[in-house]
């Protein structure tokens, strides 16, 4: 079946550092105004420009079908607002691909609505083999991985493997509970709850099949630098 995604050739915005999307799910404005503070850049996605308002923060665009932003009149006298009216996409959807950037950061795209956190895992789905993206709420951070990565934890830290669709992994290192020759498969056995040993973490999957590895919200600007690294 053909991707709904149009030709990244399309893309409207294209930033050189750290992007972050917001939705309209739940949102720390805390976390906003550090994003502001690091000069990450910061998108709407539709209602995602209402958190932003709240914030007293002003996006570098706002975009989607616009059904749920308000104030829209106002904010087209303070930044760009793109109406993208086709509704085969979700609006975190056209935000990814309106956009580029080294390492994308999802916010609001989780919470109040379990549809909306599905959606939002299939939208990881698609884009990982391309595109590092990094979903986070309230409690977590988690990075829809497209093969193998590496990083440092500290023992028993928690390290959750989530597989999008089955995933088989060759090898690991440094984790409590070994994934050597794993067929994990989000219908079947999970990698939920993992934890670390103590230094260095590899998981090396069979082929770039997406997962997701979800860590603590503390571990966010690690995984950030991951990503940066790799782009």
């Amino acid at each position: 079946m053909q991707s709904p995604i149009p030709s990244t050739e399309k893309t409207l915005l294209k930033f050189n550092r750290p992007l972050a999307i917001i939705g309209g799910g739940t949102v720390d404005s805390a976390l906003l105004h550090e994003l502001a503070a690091r000069q990450v850049a910061l998108v709407g996605a539709d209602g995602g420009g209402n958190a932003l308002e709240q914030a007293g923060l002003v996006p570098e665009a706002i975009l989607g079908d616009l059904d749920s932003l308000e104030h829209r009149l106002g904010w087209e006298q303070r930044t760009r607002v793109i109406h993208i009216p086709e509704q085969v996409t979700t609006d975190f959807q056209k935000a990814l691909y309106s956009t580029s950037a080294p390492v994308t950061l999802a916010l609001g795209m989780t919470g109040k609505r379990l549809d909306h956190t599905l959606a939002a895992l299939g939208a990881l789905l698609e884009v990982a083999p391309h595109r590092q993206v990094i979903l986070v709420d309230e409690t977590d951070v988690a990075l829809a991985v497209s093969g193998a990565i590496a990083f440092d934890a500290q023992v028993r830290e928690r390290i959750s493997v989530h597989p999008l669709v089955p995933v088989s992994f060759r090898r690991t290192e440094g984790l409590y509970y070994p994934m050597n020759d794993l067929l994990l498969d989000p219908a079947g056995r999970l990698g939920t709850s993992n934890q670390g040993t103590g230094g260095r973490v590899e998981i090396v999957p069979v082929d770039n099949t997406p997962w997701l590895l979800i860590l603590g919200r503390d571990r966010l600007w690690d995984l950030v630098e991951i990503c940066l690294s790799a782009a």
